[in-house]
C-alpha cells in the first residue's frame, strides 16, 4: 500500500522553512522581546541578530541585542568569552547610537556595555572607561531625565569612583580629568540610586546597588532595609537569581 507520509513530512519542513524566511525584522524583534521578557537572553539574542542581518539599520534590534549580550556576559566565568560578549555589546550599541542619537535607550545600552566591560577589570584599568560610561549615561538622561537604567548607571559610576583609594584615585583623576572626577560623590551616588528605585521599585538590581551604596557609607540600617527589599523583589531580569544570592550574602556579612 502506498503511503504519502514521507512526502507530507517534506512538505511540512518546506513550509516551516518558508515561514521562517518570511519573518520580517519586526517579527523577529517581537519574538526576541517575548524571549527577553521570559528572562531567556540566550534565546532572545539570535532572534535580534537575525533581525539585524535582515535589516542592519534596525535600531531596536541593535540596542536590544546589546542588552542581551551584557546580560549573558555578566556572570560568564570564562574571561575570553565574557570579553567577546561585551565587545559585541559595545559594537551593537554604538551602531544603534549612530543610527539614532536622539533615543535614550541606545545611549543607555552603550553606557551599560562600557560599564560592564569596566567592572570586569581591575580598579586601575576600569577608570579608563569612566569617561565613556558617564558621557553616554548623561546623554541618555538629557533625552529622558527619568530613565531608570541611566540613573542606575550614574549611581554606580559615582559609587565606583568613591570606592577608589590611593593610587587608583590618582589614575582615575588622570583619565577622567579633575573636573569630571570632582563631580563624583556619595551624595550623588545615593541620589541617582534612590531615583532609579523610586521609578522602578520592582527591579531587584536597583535595590541591590542602592543597598551597596548605603553599606559603603556605613548606613547599616538603610543598607539592611534595602537588602531586604531586594530579597523581596520579584524576579524580572535574567540574572536576578544571582543578584538575590548576592543580596543574601551581603546582608549576612553586614550583621545586625
Amino acid at each position: 500500500m502506498l503511503t504519502f507520509a514521507p512526502l507530507r513530512g517534506l512538505l511540512v519542513l518546506l513550509l516551516s522553512a518558508t515561514a521562517a524566511l518570511a519573518q520580517s525584522p519586526a517579527d523577529l524583534t517581537a519574538a526576541g522581546d517575548r524571549e527577553s521578557a521570559a528572562r531567556q537572553p540566550a534565546k532572545a539574542l539570535p532572534l535580534y541578530e537575525r533581525a539585524i542581518q535582515a535589516d542592519p539599520r534596525h535600531f531596536a534590534a541593535l540596542w536590544k541585542a546589546s542588552r542581551e549580550l551584557v546580560d549573558l556576559g555578566e556572570f560568564e566565568t570564562n574571561v575570553e568569552t565574557r570579553t567577546a560578549l561585551y565587545a559585541r555589546a559595545v559594537a551593537y550599541a554604538k551602531r544603534a547610537v549612530a543610527l539614532n542619537e536622539n533615543d535614550a535607550d541606545g545611549h543607555f545600552e552603550l553606557a551599560r556595555a562600557i560599564g560592564r566591560t569596566a567592572l570586569a577589570v581591575g580598579p586601575r584599568e576600569r577608570t579608563k572607561y569612566g569617561v565613556g560610561v558617564r558621557t553616554e549615561a548623561m546623554r541618555a538622561l538629557a533625552l529622558a531625565p527619568r530613565h531608570p537604567g541611566a540613573l542606575h548607571v550614574m549611581g554606580v559610576w559615582n559609587a565606583e569612583i568613591m570606592r577608589l583609594n590611593g593610587l587608583a584615585r590618582v589614575v582615575a583623576r588622570t583619565f577622567l580629568g579633575g573636573q569630571i572626577f570632582e563631580t563624583a560623590s556619595w551624595a550623588e551616588a545615593t541620589r541617582y540610586m534612590e531615583l532609579s528605585v523610586a521609578i522602578e521599585p520592582q527591579r531587584l538590581v536597583h535595590r541591590l546597588d542602592l543597598a551597596r551604596v548605603y553599606r559603603d557609607q556605613d548606613r547599616r540600617a538603610d543598607a539592611r532595609a534595602a537588602y531586604a527589599a531586594a530579597l523581596a523583589a520579584p524576579l524580572t531580569d535574567p540574572n536576578d537569581e544571582m543578584y538575590r544570592r548576592a543580596a543574601e550574602r551581603e546582608l549576612a556579612a553586614i550583621g545586625k
